[in-house]
Order: structure tokens, then sequence, then C-alpha cells
């Protein structure tokens, strides 16, 4: 193992705290050649497939990214803007908004850099803007408010392997779930009654969450309990009777059995049964993306409404909303308690009279 050294490190210099601002990721751009190389990474991660390696390496390689990017590719172009793609353009919006709130919250230099776990910016670029700005406390936060090993773990692994290659280790802290945060609730309540301010309320809400195989949840994964429990306390924020909303999973591929229910049979179910107005909103997503924009946003608006469905809503992620943002900011500021950068350390040390 080679580890890397700073060049030209003075001792004297400063030492901002560093938050490294992680979400899942993007192609270069919406061609099959770009999606192809994303979903290679993607796919290849074993805390996402949890196959046997050789066998999965042959059906990866032997089949899925022979068929699949072209098909991607095009749900791809759908979404993208003149600024790239949305997750990212979202993302690098978020890391602004969360570095104007932590420059005004904490008491020291602090510096925010966004990292993707695939694709780019990469976790690993990120960490080496952090270094070179001779940080020595690193807070991560991976923008998944509901703890999942292909997420969360899958990130706690990519920081660490880049961290391995580092002479000087930061201190590090890594932000675990935001589930059942109230701030991160009460934005969440908060968006939904913005858009019924405007669209009016539906007959049903549908809170749709990525899926994970039914296996990982069996095995030990927390994230179907956590997203039961941001969607029960979104609708008791919102005073809805149990009969008014639905929590469902999307996004399955393959032939395994998935969470259930599925957000897509769902809808379908929904339509032939009478319900006429619905709208969708996706909790686990930080920010739009192909899941949420494509996926539900038009595909599956498509199946309410060939199935009898009349009205159909997609209420946009949290985003870049101020909300969104200052809860992020109270996470961070809760999470560097301690550190020289928390206000509470340097009032506690004006008070104690230490220099």
């Amino acid at each position: 193992m080679k580890f890397q050294n700073v060049i030209g490190f003075a001792h004297d210099s400063a030492h901002p705290l560093g938050v490294l601002l992680i979400n899942l990721g993007t192609p270069d751009a919406p061609t099959k050649t770009a999606v192809r190389r994303y979903l290679a990474e993607f796919l290849a991660d074993p805390r996402v497939i949890e196959a046997p390696r050789s066998l999965w390496w042959l059906i990866l390689h032997g089949f899925i990214l022979r068929v699949r990017p072209a098909r991607s590719a095009k749900a791809y172009q759908s979404v993208w803007t003149e600024e790239g793609s949305p997750l990212l353009t979202i993302s690098r919006q978020q890391a602004t908004a969360l570095q104007e709130r932590l420059d005004n919250r904490l008491a020291g230099a602090v510096q925010v850099e966004l990292g993707m776990r695939y694709g780019n910016p990469s976790i690993v670029s990120a960490l080496e803007r952090l270094r070179d700005a001779s940080i020595r406390r690193l807070l991560v936060l991976p923008l998944y408010p509901q703890y999942s090993g292909t997420t969360t773990g899958s990130t706690f692994d990519a920081v660490t392997r880049a961290l391995a290659n580092w002479r000087w280790l930061p201190e590090v802290r890594f932000v675990n779930q935001y589930h059942d945060e109230p701030a991160y609730i009460r934005a969440l309540i908060e968006r939904i009654r913005a858009y019924w301010a405007e669209q009016g309320e539906p007959q049903r809400l549908m809170f749709s969450f990525h899926g994970i195989p039914k296996d990982y949840f069996l095995n030990g994964d927390p994230y179907h309990c956590q997203c039961h429990k941001t969607a029960r306390l979104v609708s008791e924020g919102l005073g809805l009777p149990r009969d008014r909303w639905q929590l469902t999973f999307q996004s399955r591929v393959g032939n395994m059995e998935w969470l259930k229910p599925y957000t897509d049979e769902t809808l379908k179910e929904w339509a032939a049964s009478g319900i006429e107005s619905v709208h969708v909103v996706c909790p686990g997503f930080a920010a739009d993306c192909l899941e949420t924009i494509e996926e539900i946003g038009e595909e599956n608006r498509r199946y309410f409404l060939e199935a009898g469905g009349r009205h159909y809503g997609y209420i946009p992620c949290l985003n870049d909303t101020p909300a969104h943002m200052e809860m992020l900011a109270d996470l961070v500021q809760r999470h560097t308690l301690g550190w020289p950068e928390s206000p509470v350390a340097i009032t506690r040390v004006a008070a104690d009279g230490v220099a």
C-alpha cells in the first residue's frame, strides 16, 4: 500500500472542518457508453448485488451490460437538462446551499465537498480536495434518510477504502441515517402541503421508496422498518386517516422477490378499484433523479391513467428547498458537537476562561 503525501504542507496552515456530502451518482452523459460505464461500477458493488462474485460477473458482463445500457440511456435522455443530470445539478445546489449555511452557523472554517458513490465527482476526488485543504476533522453525510447496506453501508465502504490510502487520517464522524429526524419530517409535510395548496388534496397519497430484495431485509437490513416509520410520521403530521395513504416500493429488477407492495402494481389496482386521484411522494430520495422524474413522474403516471385513474400528481423531492437545507445544516451542526468548529465548544471555552 502506498500512503499519499500532501505536497507543500505547512504546519501553520488552517485546518477547516471537512463535510463530505454524498449521493448515489449518475452517468456522465445520457449515452449508451456512459451508462454502461456507470452501471458496471454500480452493479459490481457487492453491497448492491449479494451474489457469488464469479457467477454475478458472468451475468453482469455476459448479459446485463449488453442489454440494459441502451434502454437506460433512453430514459436518461428524457430527463437530461442543459445543465446535465438532474441529480448532479441539484446535488451541487445542495452543496452550495449547505456551505452558505454552515459558514454562518459554525465558529470555524468549513469546506463542503460533493462526492458520488458511483460516477463523478467521485468520493476519492472529493476527499482529495478536502485533504488538499488540510482538514483534520471530517463529517460524512450520505443523503440517504433511511439506512440500507446497499446505500449507506456501501458509502461507508467507499469512504474508508479511500482513507486507507491517507498517511495522516482525520478524525471521522459518519451520519448513519435521519429517517425520523423531526426537521426532516416537518420538511416533507411542508412540501406536501405546499403541493396540495396548488393542486388540491387527492383521494390517496402514496409514499414510494426505492426497493431492495426481500432477502436483504430478512437478513437484518433496517431499511424496510425505517421507511415505514418515515411514512407513518409524515401521515400523522398531515392528519391523514390510514385509508388515505399507502407505502410502496419501486424500481425492482430481476426475478427475485423485493419489498412489497410494489408501486406500479398498487397504482394499477387503485385505478381499477375506482380511485381517481393519486399523489405520489418519494421521501427516500434527497434529490430528484431518474427514479423520481421518469419512473414515478412519467412511467407510473401512465400505468395509473391507463388503468382508469383520472388525476395523478408527483410531489417533487425536497431538493434544495430552504426547509431541507436548514435540516441538513442542523444535522451537521449537531454531529460536530465537541469539535472546535462547534459554537457550543467555543461558548464552553469562553465560559471556562481557557485561552
